[in-house]
């Protein structure tokens, strides 16, 4: 959704001829990812619905905007919760809003109690993101289409179906990458 936004922010902005064929560049390489991932396509339309709805209850939550940065990702049912929140009821109340979405399998709360970070610290996370999946691109342990890798305040969060070693080289890598605090898994261990 975001990489259709830009795209289309600087298509209109820019009005460069080319325009066309960096659209249909990105919808090639999302239909290329949405056919390398271990959901079915079915799965992931409803990863995707489901994320909307979590996120639309969350924001549903009174002053929550104004007091915190929360993302949301699904992957395979599984909601994960990042960003931050001033205060704890705030945490406390998107967890209960997620869970409360119909077919959420699992939450996993990982909203840090705290200001939203400044915009220094999201242009970090997307250069360690950028770097960590050069790097795991280029290794062959590591099927990068088949997971979500995100990146919050140093943080990294790898989701998917993957198998133990396909986990443990993906860990590896992120852990290994300087400027990485720390790296948790959200995965479904497929072996």
């Amino acid at each position: 959704m975001r990489k259709r936004l830009v795209i289309t922010i600087l298509c209109t902005h820019l009005l460069v001829s080319g325009c066309a064929s960096v659209v249909a560049v990105g919808a090639a390489g999302t239909a290329a990812s949405s056919a390398s991932d271990r959901r079915s396509v079915g799965t992931q339309i409803d990863d995707k619905t489901m994320e909307a709805r979590v996120s639309s209850a969350i924001n549903a939550i009174p002053d929550i905007d104004e007091n915190s940065a929360i993302s949301v990702h699904v992957y395979n049912g599984q909601v994960l919760l990042t960003g931050q929140a001033n205060q704890s009821s705030f945490i406390e109340a998107a967890q209960q809003k997620a869970a409360s979405v119909t077919n959420v399998k699992r939450v996993h709360n990982q909203i840090r109690l705290g200001s939203p970070i400044p915009a220094s610290s999201t242009m970090h996370d997307i250069w360690l993101g950028t770097k960590i999946r050069t790097l795991m691109g280029t290794n062959k342990k590591v099927p990068l289409l088949k997971l979500d890798l995100i990146v919050e305040d140093s943080e990294v969060f790898i989701m998917g179906k993957l198998t133990r070693k396909e986990a443990l080289a993906a860990v590896d890598v992120a852990r290994n990458v300087k400027g990485v605090s720390k790296v948790v898994r959200v995965l479904e261990l497929t072996d």
